[in-house]
């Protein structure tokens, strides 16, 4: 059986130092790894989804009327506007030929409403009473376009913000891109 002639004192220090230099590079890599920058992430769209589908009910847009106005907010649909390609609308039609604005995505506050002081990015005014309805379809990142709902303004509730349901419909193919004439502002 062969001896290792590592008796003399000392004589493990070459062989330490080599293998602390060897763990320590491995250490140093495995550590620069662990220690990769952090880039803020959009959200997976399944949690839009479901923010979606739980704001249905309550209202994908709000019906208000303000100072001689109707008021139609597009609140709810822009909090989610990191995963929407577009949002999609209809006044008194389900033809879906008007676009919403988004807002630019900020992956940190994927979330957030944009801080803008005009309002574009939140809502429509029109001549008071003028929308009896509101169709409405948010087209996800991906292309795909959810159903399509038609909201109509609460009843008795006077200047409240606030949406109904009237009907549920199955998505439709994409719509051509709207002319710039049906833009509703």
């Amino acid at each position: 059986m062969p001896t290792l002639l590592l008796s003399k004192p000392g004589a493990w220090l070459p062989i330490i130092t080599v293998a602390c230099m060897l763990l320590s590079g491995v250490g140093a890599s495995a550590q620069e790894e662990d220690e990769e920058q952090y880039k803020a992430e959009i959200p997976d769209v399944s949690i839009y989804k479901a923010m979606l589908d739980a704001n249905e009910k309550s209202g994908w847009i709000q019906f208000r009327n303000y100072d001689g106005r109707q008021l139609i907010y597009f609140t709810a649909l822009q909090t989610m506007h990191c995963r929407l390609s577009e949002i999609r609308y209809s006044i008194n039609s389900d033809a879906l030929d008007q676009r919403f604005p988004l807002a630019k995505c900020d992956p940190q506050l994927p979330f957030n409403l944009p801080s803008d002081d005009t309002a574009d990015y939140i809502y429509i005014s029109l001549k008071a009473g003028e929308a009896e309805t509101v169709a409405v379809q948010a087209v996800w990142d991906d292309g795909s376009g959810s159903q399509i709902v038609v909201y109509k303004p609460c009843e008795g509730t006077g200047d409240a913000t606030c949406a109904a349901i009237k009907t549920i419909k199955k998505s439709k193919k994409q719509t051509a891109e709207p002319s710039p004439s049906s833009a509703a502002r």
